[in-house]
């Protein structure tokens, strides 16, 4: 059924933009020790992740802003939340470092692309994809932890963050090969033009 002319059509970018704010009661509620209720906010944000693509998908109200926010909306969450975590002192701060390094690298990629070479059209590699599971479940794993009577034990989570950490690293010098040698191809067509 396609119901792309329905006024009901932004609905899906209107959830991905209330999910955005979510990152400021999620943040808040880790400041406060409060890890049921913050935990609580991350699988309601969750659930709205995955409300809004069904919708889009099922009554194709997909649009190019909505291609663009939704992961805006996941990388502002799971920024405020790593940000909370490592000033609470539950995640240390170059893993904080680590992630925001890989996404500025690969943003500055993206722009130079654009600039030099011509317009960015790619998809999240499954590298990437992984990355964001792991980072996702790195930041459930240290909420779930910090509620009472949850016991994860220390090695599970020390081999959950180095893991998370390698992908993350792994993922940005990909990103960086891979789009260099694309460039690198794709530059003497632009000069011929």
């Amino acid at each position: 059924m396609r119901a792309s002319g329905s006024p009901l059509r932004h609905l899906p970018n209107a959830i991905t933009v209330l999910r955005m704010f979510a990152a400021i009661p999620l943040a808040a509620a880790i400041r406060a020790g409060q890890y049921d209720l913050a935990l609580g906010w991350a699988f309601a944000a969750g659930a709205s992740d995955a409300l809004d693509g069904i919708l889009a998908k099922r009554f194709n109200w997909s649009s190019e802003l909505g291609g663009r926010l939704d992961p805006l909306a996941d990388k502002l969450l799971l920024f405020a939340a790593t940000l909370a975590l490592v000033i609470a002192g539950d995640l240390p701060i170059w893993w904080l470092g680590l992630a925001t390094f890989r996404d500025l690298v690969i943003v500055a990629g993206a722009l130079v692309y654009h600039h030099l070479v011509g317009p960015v059209q790619g998809r999240p590699t499954l590298l990437s994809k992984a990355v964001t599971a792991l980072q996702i479940l790195l930041v459930l794993a240290v909420l779930a932890r910090g509620i009472e009577g949850v016991v994860l034990p220390a090695a599970a989570m020390t081999a959950l963050l180095v893991t998370t950490a390698l992908t993350t690293a792994a993922s940005g010098v990909h990103y960086v090969v891979s789009w260099s040698l694309k460039a690198k191809r794709e530059w003497p067509n632009r000069i011929r033009r």
